[in-house]
């Protein structure tokens, strides 16, 4: 009985944030924003709830009702409208969406782009490899260790998720863990619920789900889950195997970035870092071209 008494008392504290916050939205709009008149003995600051009403195109005995707090089915669409209408940004909109409980949450533009003081960081992060990712796993920015240690996943269009479902698995950068790839997928699936206007997204997962069989099949799971630190064996062809901990934050400031960061276990690990960022990047790439020329070679037509 307390846990149900506990959700009607988060409700109710939401709906009455609800209030305020479309209250203090409609209050920064003037009627010369919108294109109204200003009109006679107007006490109210900016628009009226009746005016929002009419260019949200919705009822105003509703409009009233959601400020109010009342319990009340709103819809995307409606939500949509309204943050038009009140000319709210991406976190605004957001904000909006999270307090009126809708199902749905729409995701900020992901075509931010990033700070240009990221690199920066990235870059002091050495002798740790860092890398910043995209929700849908595209390598948007790394410094030197990352492309050291991992050198597979910066080749061709710098997918991640390609790389590891379509690379054989004698060059994959990780080891194959089952556990590892249905979490990888898991974040993906998660990700592509906030981005189903996006048609590239929809060619990206049909595109892994027609040359991977093992991603099809956790594909049809329907996991969701969000970015963890794990241990991640990493396969590099210059010093051997790497047991790294991967820590991943997210940017709230880039729709969808986040940050991959690889950390060595023990003393070990650490000396087979040093000791691969101790090469030059001609003896780090060597291994991996002279394997691709033995085991993967295209034969020349006749």
């Amino acid at each position: 009985m307390t846990d149900v008494l506990d959700v009607r008392a988060v409700r109710k504290a939401r709906r009455a944030e609800l209030g305020t916050f479309l209250k203090s939205r409609r209050a920064k709009i003037s009627p010369d924003d919108v294109g109204l008149p200003p009109g006679p003995r107007r006490r109210t600051p900016g628009l009226r709830r009746e005016e929002v009403a009419q260019l949200s195109g919705i009822g105003v005995t509703w409009y009233t009702w959601l400020e109010q707090g009342r319990q009340i089915n709103v819809s995307v669409q409606v939500l949509d409208a309204v943050a038009r209408t009140l000319a709210l940004d991406d976190a605004e909109r957001g904000h909006l969406y999270r307090l009126a409980e809708v199902p749905t949450v729409p995701s900020p533009h992901a075509n931010s782009a990033l700070p240009e003081e990221m690199q920066t960081i990235l870059d002091h992060l050495a002798p740790l490899p860092a890398a910043v990712l995209s929700a849908r796993y595209d390598v948007l920015a790394f410094n030197e260790p990352y492309a050291a240690l991992c050198p597979g996943f910066l080749m061709g269009e710098r997918n991640v998720a390609r790389r590891v479902f379509l690379t054989p698995q004698c060059c994959n950068t990780y080891k194959h863990c089952w556990d590892d790839l249905r979490r990888m997928v898991a974040y993906l699936r998660g990700a592509y619920a906030k981005n189903l206007d996006d048609p590239t997204w929809q060619e990206f997962i049909e595109e892994l789900c027609a040359a991977s069989t093992d991603f099809a099949a956790l594909w049809a799971r329907n996991d969701v889950a969000i970015p963890a630190n794990r241990i991640k064996q990493i396969r590099n062809l210059a010093v051997g195997q790497l047991e790294m901990v991967v820590t991943s934050m997210s940017i709230p400031a880039v729709a969808g970035a986040w940050v991959q960061i690889y950390t060595p276990t023990d003393e070990t690990q650490w000396a087979r870092l040093r000791s691969l960022l101790a090469m030059t990047p001609e003896e780090q790439h060597e291994p991996w071209a002279e394997h691709r020329r033995q085991y993967h070679s295209v034969p020349t037509a006749v």
